[in-house]
């Protein structure tokens, strides 16, 4: 049994730091050829994409940022995995088999607790492999609508237009409205006071509407009205419709009543107001009496 002086001089001993020394320098350098590692994958992953670019096979910008984005996780979990599997063994002298051996069975233990888990990775799986949606796409997924940032095996991150970044399970996917598939299709629907004429009213939406492609690129083509959508009170409602690029239907419908509010006014043709009838009390006695007189 050790006493305290010898304990203290083998602390104080060069044998305890060289130890200590040279286990911490094979820690620092299996972690410092890992990142190296990681990051010479992620630069052959960018160049065999960019020279698919020349290949045969064809697909989508979409696609090709999720697939690189996910074989650039994969690549770094088993990198990191590795490192801490060589650290435990060739430094710390555990016996990786048997620990391997006992998570084994820990994970069967444990898989049968964790079967949200397993389903966000099987959601994940089928959401990449079926291009479900893809980076940089605009989608509608669990009450969310924003731009996909990133899709892994277990969740996917959706950034919010106004600045939020939301992290889904992929298990919480069970519908998606992709908005940047197909064209988009912008609904415009202007009031027309019933003191101006409709085919002067629809003249004049055509006029407006067949400079909008020259004057906007995301508008595909000449914007069509449909024809008198609405009848109102105080007005009547011409509908127009326009195809878009993908995503882009919501800022062709800003720009389209921006355009056509201005050129409306500038015709004379202005929007409808509410309008509020008043009368005075000799007003209001002659309806009362010619009411009661229609009720004889």
């Amino acid at each position: 049994m050790l006493n305290f002086e010898d304990t203290w001089d083998y602390l104080k001993g060069p044998d305890l730091w060289l130890l200590i020394g040279e286990r911490v320098f094979k820690v620092i350098l299996i972690i410092v050829l890992a990142l190296i590692v990681v990051r010479v994958t992620r630069k052959v992953v960018d160049r065999l994409f960019k020279k698919r670019e020349k290949g045969p096979i064809r697909i989508t910008e979409r696609r090709e940022n999720t697939l690189k984005k996910l074989i650039k996780n994969v690549v770094a979990y088993i990198v990191y995995f590795v490192a801490i599997i060589m650290i435990l063994d060739n430094v710390f002298g555990f016996q990786v088999g048997a620990l391997l051996a006992g998570a084994g069975v820990a994970g069967l233990a444990i898989g049968f607790g964790a079967q949200n888990l397993v389903r966000d990775i099987i959601s994940g799986f089928f959401i990449i492999f079926e291009d479900q949606f893809s980076v940089g796409d605009y989608v509608g997924v669990a009450g969310i609508e924003g731009t996909v940032e990133e899709i892994g095996l277990r969740t996917t991150k959706v950034l919010s237009w106004t600045g939020e970044l939301n992290v889904l399970p992929n298990g919480n996917v069970t519908q998606v409205i992709n908005y940047s598939v197909h064209n988009g299709l912008s609904i415009v629907d202007v009031n027309i006071p019933y003191e101006s004429n409709v085919n002067d009213a629809e003249n004049a939406i055509n006029n407006i509407v067949a400079t909008l492609p020259d004057k906007y690129d995301f508008i595909v083509g000449v914007p069509e009205i449909i024809g008198v959508q609405n009848l109102d009170v105080s007005h009547f409602t011409i509908r127009i419709i326009a195809d878009t690029l993908p995503g882009f239907q919501w800022a062709g419908e800003r720009n389209i009543r921006k355009e056509i509010q201005n050129q409306l006014y500038n015709a004379g043709i202005e929007i409808p107001a509410p309008r509020i009838v008043m009368y005075s009390g000799n007003d209001k006695e002659k309806l009362l009496d010619k009411n009661r007189e229609r009720g004889e």
